[in-house]
């Protein structure tokens, strides 16, 4: 089953819902471009576009690109009624006489009718050419915003599966036997708090204290370049645990690695940032 995420834009003002798909596939609601014509009857504007010939030839043609169960059977009967004074299109009735899949109906809080993009686009053009270049602007935001949502969590679940293998490299290493939980937990907390003076030049609770209206922690904060350089020194650091290497030659050997590893994947100011840190850490 395709998992669906709803979505707000707001071209010139005006919130339209956009409902998303696994499969990447993108629905506009067309109840809601309607709202920029007549916000009463919008259920009205969408019909008077779809009893138009050139809107029934669209919809068909796109059909047949993209539907392998479209019924040309069907729409060819639409087709010719299509322009009739007496011709009513409904999208209720071209979904059930054609099995068309580029516009449905839904009910519930985000309730309407939705087209696909493609669509939904061609819809805006006839209710309004400057809203229509106004969504696509709209539109195109989203989706970059949601590109680089989901780069940052693909990084932080990679950090997290190596998170995974520096936590067993410190119980199989660093946790000697008959220990309370309160010291095993301590120990997990002291060395994740290596990585985070490495990267970040502080430790967790310095970075709580210093930031008591934040939520979350200092690592839920990082940039995409800094979980990428997280990920690596949780797994660098497992292997040097796993060599013996006391803590205080890891933290340097780290912070080293991340002054290096910062400088490929950015050239900001974080820089800058960590040679302080390691100029501490020399002192």
């Amino acid at each position: 089953m395709l998992k669906q995420t709803t979505s707000t834009v707001y071209p010139k003002g005006l919130p339209v819902s956009v409902q998303s798909e696994s499969n990447q596939a993108d629905y506009i609601s067309l109840t809601d471009i309607a709202k920029f014509k007549d916000d009463k009857n919008p259920r009205y504007i969408i019909q008077n576009w779809m009893r138009n010939r050139n809107t029934v030839e669209f919809l068909g043609i796109w059909e047949s690109l993209n539907n392998d169960f479209f019924n040309r059977v069907e729409f060819d009967t639409v087709r010719i009624q299509a322009g009739l004074n007496s011709f009513v299109l409904t999208p209720q009735k071209w979904i059930e006489a054609t099995h068309a899949i580029g516009i449905f109906s839904k009910a519930g809080r985000y309730g309407g009718t939705y087209a696909h993009k493609e669509i939904a686009f061609e819809f805006a053009s006839w209710v309004s050419v400057e809203f229509k270049l106004y969504l696509v602007k709209e539109f195109d935001r989203l989706k970059g915003e949601e590109q680089k949502r989901l780069g940052w969590d693909i990084k932080r679940n990679l950090t997290m599966i190596n998170y995974r293998i520096h936590t067993n490299a410190i119980k199989q290493n660093l946790i000697p036997s008959q220990v309370t939980v309160r010291q095993v937990n301590e120990i997990y907390a002291n060395e994740a708090d290596v990585l985070n003076v490495a990267l970040f030049g502080t430790t967790a609770r310095q970075w709580k204290d210093n930031n008591p209206d934040k939520k979350g922690n200092i690592r839920d904060y990082a940039n995409v370049s800094q979980l990428v350089c997280l990920s690596n020194l949780e797994s660098l650091n497992s292997v040097l645990i796993d060599d013996g290497l006391p803590q205080s030659i890891r933290l340097e050997k780290l912070n080293a690695i991340a002054i290096n590893q910062m400088r490929i994947l950015t050239e900001d100011n974080r820089v800058l940032e960590l040679e302080m840190i390691n100029k501490k850490l020399s002192e």
